[in-house]
């Protein structure tokens, strides 16, 4: 919402916005785009009445604020809408859809498009570390960069977000059930990609992960032409990917990996985002650049060595007493493993923290209870916050001490936040890393090690 009131404001909008608090970053992000803050709710905020109230999905239909612009009959739209109507109609929209590896493989997406000489404009999830702010307004008829979040769009439209967003090229990155509290199975989840799908232009383009059944068997409702790519193992079961990398070990804060397109080699690609899935991440970047003809091969793979990558993702916080200190969003089983993995492989030496805090709707229930002990397996020590939804039933919460009891030895369940910066402090040698994983602010502990950690040298 903070990334669209920016954008608006970049469009020469008049913005003005409610919310319970404006802290920072995003408080003085918005003083700096010009948008207009008011800390609280009240009907009052309507004065003088605006054009157009975007109301987002947190909001429920007894909103204070909401519910006083729709009984006075004011204009107001979800966050998808106003975004599509004010400015996809004019621009070519390049939605990054899928369960995993949206925020990276879209802001990288747009980071390409930008380095081939395109004005793109974009709207991503994240930080990103090329660009001034989170959304770009770039230029009428150019491609326009959108992070396809599949979450509902508002109390009022309980659609996917993505499905508002008239993609005309898209990557699938991969389909696994999440968001428990929008989709209560599997057919459902699989339903909300499907249409998407579906719904591509016969002139488009989709990009999409060979190594997933699950996207394959989405992918076959596309009406468009379909780009495969994959790892050079992934199973890919009757489909030949188009794009075909073959990773190599990491050194040096790079992952290098052959590139092969068509069953022809390309330069060696040199990727600073470590692990399998990002190599993944930036083969779908590149493929749909390329696809699309946004971009020359040379171009793209310059372009990636450059890339500086997201806040938040495999981010190295910084070194105290030789402890590395990276903060992650990782939730989803498969996104803590892929994590840990490739942590593991930018950094084979020392041992290798683990400190996950469930906080996600999915993450703080049951649903992936078996999945994590296994999704922890690159790790030497694993700490489990406290679930960070704790009104959740104890029957349907997850059970954070069950997870650590099946790891075994090295697997710790803390009571707070206070009792997991301690065993950090006391526990974690020169040479370590700790990797920080939460979909929240984790109780302000990523300024807590790294201080904590420092002190130990006074």
């Amino acid at each position: 919402m903070g990334s669209l009131a920016g954008l608006l404001a970049a469009a020469g909008h008049r913005v003005t916005g409610s919310d319970a608090a404006f802290h920072p970053p995003i408080g003085p992000a918005l003083a700096r785009w010009g948008v207009e803050t008011m800390a609280g709710y009240s009907p009052d905020h309507l004065d003088p009445a605006p054009d157009l109230v975007v109301v987002g999905n947190v909001c429920r239909p007894d909103h204070v604020e909401a519910r006083a612009a729709i009984d006075r009959g004011l204009p107001y739209a979800s966050f998808p809408a106003t975004l599509a109507s004010q400015f996809l109609t004019s621009r070519r929209p390049f939605v990054v859809a899928g369960t995993h590896g949206k925020t990276t493989t879209s802001t990288l997406l747009s980071y390409l498009l930008h380095r081939a000489g395109s004005d793109p404009g974009m709207l991503v999830g994240g930080i990103p570390r090329d660009f001034d702010a989170s959304f770009r307004l770039g230029a009428e008829g150019a491609p326009f960069v959108v992070e396809g979040d599949e979450y509902d769009s508002a109390f009022f439209e309980k659609t996917p977000k993505l499905w508002q967003y008239r993609a005309r090229a898209a990557i699938l990155t991969s389909v696994e059930h999440d968001h428990i509290d929008i989709y209560p199975d599997e057919p459902s989840y699989f339903a909300a990609f499907e249409r998407f799908v579906a719904e591509l232009p016969a002139d488009g383009v989709l990009v999409a992960w060979a190594g997933s059944p699950a996207v394959r068997a989405v992918a076959q409702k596309a009406a468009c032409r379909v780009v495969w790519y994959a790892l050079s193992d992934d199973d890919t079961g009757d489909v030949s990917p188009t794009w075909l990398a073959a990773p190599h070990k990491a050194h040096g804060g790079v992952q290098p990996f052959d590139l092969f397109i068509g069953g022809s080699a390309t330069p060696t690609a040199k990727s600073p985002m470590s692990g399998r899935h990002n190599v993944l991440n930036a083969v779908a970047a590149m493929a749909l650049v390329a696809e699309t003809g946004e971009g020359t091969i040379d171009g793209l793979l310059a372009g990636l060595r450059d890339f500086r990558g997201v806040r938040r993702r495999q981010e190295l916080l910084g070194v105290a007493d030789g402890v590395r200190v990276y903060d992650d969003f990782a939730h989803h089983p498969t996104a803590v493993r892929e994590t840990l993995r490739g942590l593991r492989a930018r950094h084979p030496d020392g041992r290798l923290w683990a400190v996950f805090e469930p906080r996600s709707a999915t993450a703080s229930r049951r649903l992936h209870q078996a999945e994590y002990p296994r999704a922890f397996g690159a790790a030497d020590v694993v700490i489990l916050a406290p679930v960070g939804r704790p009104e959740i039933p104890d029957p349907e919460r997850l059970d954070v001490e069950a997870i650590a009891t099946e790891i075994g030895p090295g697997a710790l369940a803390p009571p707070d936040h206070d009792a997991i910066l301690a065993g950090l402090v006391d526990g974690a040698r020169p040479g370590d890393t700790v990797v920080l994983m939460s979909n929240g602010a984790f109780g302000g502990l990523h300024d807590r090690v790294l201080a904590a950690l420092a002190r130990r040298t006074l």
